[in-house]
């Protein structure tokens, strides 16, 4: 937009940025290919995610999210939405009859998170051109990939809901670059609605977007139309997509906290009604303005407060003690930048800096309505990088905004470049290029001096899953061939049962299973006698460990040296376990709880 787009002669990037997608997906097939044959996936809730697609597609409710496998007999009403199950089952039923269902289930694990990533370039490379150039949208593009934790989520095998939110913020950051406030607030709340249906992690952002849409009526009374479309479009969104996945027996279901519920829905309409009424009103001095928006917000915040006084504070904050102590203060994408390692902080900090910094350049540069717009999107960035702040997981917001600015950072140092004539300037351009493209290679450089080294060692001792054997164990193990049962396992190896073998789990790493999660922790962290009563009350017939993760060194630690973790750790069960043994090399330890409680025959 620093010029009429209509009136360049420079391509769109689109085939540009479709043969950039083409490489990297390329490449992180190839990478993936080994995982993909073994199905080891890099986190516990893709696996249940896969569950969920399958049962769907074998019959199970489109109403019904239940995890039957997961606390039986009850089962676990999970709290993700239908709307990322719906791409990964057409795909499935579409290749079927072309690749037997094995394969169009693989295929589906990798089209659709590459798919997701075609969909986040092309929007960004289309941005990006229509604020700067060609070169600056294929750099941008560039930086969207070199950028730390934002490619992850889109990889082969990596179905979950995260991928969803970056497109829908990348979407609603394009709408609002639209000339047409009725089409592009709509867009944006369209997009925000779907991301908060997907998970309520993305609300920041969207109260980022009403933040922008409303400065953008204080400073001209003609632009209401924008932020009146915005709340318009957020709030019927989600009535409609709550419909379309909840049905009617939400209506009387449990008021849920840690998703799209009547309580949010009815906040959103407060507010939307409120913002179109405020549409239709005369100029008002500002004062009144600020005035009239906080009662407004206030009235919605009242109403949810009246329907579910609970959903005010954090969908966790009711978690067990012993529940948020050991699991959710250890889940690191959930925890605040401080509570990270050194590196890591330095790292996040140094790319979020660099990208901020950016953005306020373009300010700084800018006149007129350019400004405004620079101000906007620096306020948007701004909001990313407060919530990347408090949680780890939202780092990859900053760089789906972030990206925009500083692809022109990139393309400026690359024209630079172009131009010095000699050795010095030549190569200090080329090294600002590198640096704004990978500042993490500074970081790198750093790690030992930054890393604690007790840190360091925990980590090595403590392999995350896709790289342990313990995914792949349980595959192999001679417990798949076990007549079924109820597996008392930690949470990260929980899931792992579900996809491989016929049995059921205790527990797994989802929060709406508190007590059968407290049972868990609470067993493998006591002696070996309570922990039995605990086992059997839960009606086990298997238990199951993995030592190499940090998990069970954790709890290991918090129990104790006679705690049942301990023991097992030790290869020292009590005698009302019997070791299963394996004719494979496995990482995985599984025992028979034994009804009678005689000795084990094998320690």
């Amino acid at each position: 937009m620093t010029s009429d787009r209509r009136l360049r002669h420079d391509r769109r990037p689109s085939a540009a940025v479709f043969v950039l997608w083409l490489a990297a997906s390329t490449v992180l097939a190839l990478m993936a290919r080994s995982y993909l044959e073994q199905l080891r996936f890099a986190d516990a809730d893709d696996v249940i995610r896969l569950l969920q697609v399958r049962d769907l597609l074998a019959g199970q409710s489109w109403w019904d999210v239940t995890q039957y496998r997961i606390a039986p007999p009850e089962g676990v009403a999970m709290h993700w939405s239908r709307l990322v199950d719906v791409p990964l089952a057409l795909v499935m039923l579409a290749l079927e009859p072309l690749l037997g269902a094995a394969r169009a289930e693989l295929a589906a694990l990798v089209i659709v998170p590459l798919g997701i990533l075609l969909v986040i370039m092309q929007v960004v490379g289309r941005l990006a051109w229509r604020l700067f150039d060609r070169t600056t949208a294929i750099m941008a593009c560039l930086m969207l990939l070199l950028w730390p934790l934002l490619l992850v989520e889109m990889q082969p095998l990596r179905i979950d809901h995260h991928a969803w939110q970056i497109a829908a913020v990348a979407v609603a950051l394009w709408a609002i670059s639209w000339r047409e406030p009725l089409r592009g607030g709509a867009v944006a709340g369209l997009a925000m609605a779907i991301g908060a249906s997907v998970s309520l992690e993305i609300l920041p952002m969207a109260a980022a977007f009403g933040l922008v849409l409303l400065l953008r009526w204080a400073v001209d009374y003609r632009q209401r139309v924008w932020l009146v479309c915005y709340m318009q479009s957020l709030a019927v969104s989600l009535v409609a997509i709550f419909a379309l996945t909840k049905g009617a027996g939400a209506l009387n279901g449990p008021a849920y906290c840690d998703a799209i519920t009547l309580p949010h829905i009815g906040f959103f309409a407060v507010a939307a009604l409120g913002t179109s009424v405020l549409g239709r009103m005369q100029r008002v001095t500002l004062a009144l303005f600020v005035l009239l928006f906080a009662g407004v917000g206030a009235l919605a915040a009242g109403a949810m407060a009246l329907a579910a006084p609970q959903c005010i504070a954090s969908p966790f904050g009711s978690l067990d003690p012993l529940v948020r102590d050991l699991w959710y203060a250890n889940v690191r994408e959930g925890t605040p930048i401080w509570q990270q390692d050194a590196h890591v902080i330095f790292g996040k900090s140094l790319h979020m800096l660099l990208a901020l910094g950016a953005s306020i350049a373009l300010v700084l540069r800018s006149r007129d309505w350019l400004r405004q717009w620079w101000i906007e999107y620096t306020l948007i960035l701004l909001v990313a990088v407060l919530a990347a702040v408090m949680t780890h997981r939202s780092f990859y917001y900053v760089g789906v905004v972030g990206c925009v600015p500083l692809g022109w950072l990139a393309a400026s140092m690359l024209a630079r470049l172009r131009r010095s004539g000699g050795l010095l300037p030549s190569l200090g351009a080329a090294i600002g290029i590198y640096l704004v493209l990978m500042p993490s290679a500074l970081v790198n450089i750093l790690a030992p001096l930054l890393r604690d080294s007790e840190a360091t060692r925990e980590q090595v001792a403590s392999a995350p899953m896709r790289s342990s054997g313990c995914g792949l164990s349980v595959r192999q193990t001679d417990l798949a061939r076990l007549e079924p049962g109820v597996v008392f396992a930690q949470f990260d190896i929980g899931p792992f049962f579900l996809l491989n073998t016929p049995h059921k789990v205790v527990a797994t790493g989802h929060h709406r299973a508190d007590a059968a999660m407290r049972d868990v922790l609470q067993a493998f962290t006591a002696s070996p006698d309570d922990a039995r009563a605990i086992v059997e009350r839960r009606g086990a017939n298997y238990l199951a460990i993995c030592p190499e993760l940090a998990e069970a060194r954790n709890l290991e630690e918090y129990g104790g040296p006679q705690s049942l973790m301990a023991r097992l750790l030790a290869d020292d069960a009590p005698g009302w376990l019997e070791k299963i043994p394996s004719q494979e090399a496995d990482a995985i330890k599984v025992w028979r709880v034994r009804s009678d409680g005689s000795p084990s025959q094998s320690r």
